[in-house]
């Protein structure tokens, strides 16, 4: 099953891959570009980097970037803080992140060069974020299970997927439980998301992929990419069942980057699986 070209605009290092329930759109990030795209062509530009997104209302999204958390508005372009985000520590950047079934959002951040155990993972809940795990090299792949009583994240450093098991209000109950092992097939878990039957999908970043795992960690196939680097994917379209993936540039020689000239590019693929709606956040 492979997919195709679905967004021609390439990213030195595409992310965030989000599909908005309310528009039926796909929106990303271009980390290192400061860029939001979203497929019906247009794009905002930022002062920072951005790599992850929610949705608050039809046109309130919200967004993390290097320094913060904050709405924007895709009517007005308007810009309102929520809170700092490691905004004292230049040498990181935010990274992965998605929403949780109780309103928060989960948040990974990371050394812009990738510095060992430089980054934690954050959750955000009606106004407050809270350190969750640290340290953290690479924070990635989180993602709920559909009932919203466990969450993943991993470690790209590691290639270690983790399991937390939440309480009713989305708060980790217990300490991280290994889900999956990746390191000792060389694979590099990126980001990730559930599907309605709480199938795990995951970015295999270097691996030109996206595989599929049950709730039990078992490997169930996987979805051929045209490029090395993919990093985050989506679930959306009418029905659900489109699997999207973004890419990058970033990290890829000049000889693969010739021989892959859709690096960076986001892409799509029709499937058989069943997705859930992004659920909303609520400040």
């Amino acid at each position: 099953m492979s997919a195709k070209v679905h967004d021609e605009r390439a990213c030195i290092l595409g992310e965030g891959a989000f599909w908005h329930p309310e528009l039926n759109k796909l929106f990303w990030c271009d980390i290192m570009g400061r860029r939001l795209l979203c497929d019906d062509g247009t794009e905002w530009m930022f002062d920072e980097h951005i790599s992850a997104i929610g949705w608050i209302s039809e046109t309130l999204l919200f967004i993390a970037s290097e320094t913060a958390l904050f709405s924007f508005d895709l009517g007005t372009h308007v810009k309102t803080k929520l809170c700092d985000l490691e905004a004292d520590n230049p040498a990181t950047r935010s990274n992965d992140g998605r929403a949780d079934l109780q309103g928060g959002f989960w948040i990974g951040t990371m050394g812009k060069q990738a510095e060992l155990e430089s980054g934690a993972i954050y959750r955000f809940y009606k106004g407050e974020l809270r350190r969750l795990f640290a340290p953290i090299t690479i924070s990635n792949a989180i993602c709920f299970s559909p009932d919203g009583t466990v969450a993943y994240f991993t470690d790209t450093y590691y290639s270690r997927v983790m399991s937390v098991p939440l309480d009713a209000k989305g708060w980790p109950r217990a300490a991280p439980q290994l889900f999956l092992d990746l390191s000792k097939d060389g694979l590099n878990p990126d980001g990730a998301v559930t599907t309605a039957d709480g199938d795990v999908l995951i970015a295999l970043w270097g691996a030109a992929r996206v595989a599929r795992y049950n709730k039990f960690g078992d490997f169930q196939d996987s979805y051929d990419m045209p490029t090395d680097h993919i990093t985050c994917p989506a679930l959306g379209g009418p029905d659900m069942a489109t699997l999207f993936a973004t890419s990058a540039q970033q990290g890829l020689s000049a000889a693969k980057r010739q021989a892959q000239p859709d690096a960076g590019k986001t892409f799509a693929v029709k499937t058989d699986l069943s997705g859930l709606p992004a659920p909303r956040i609520i400040l």
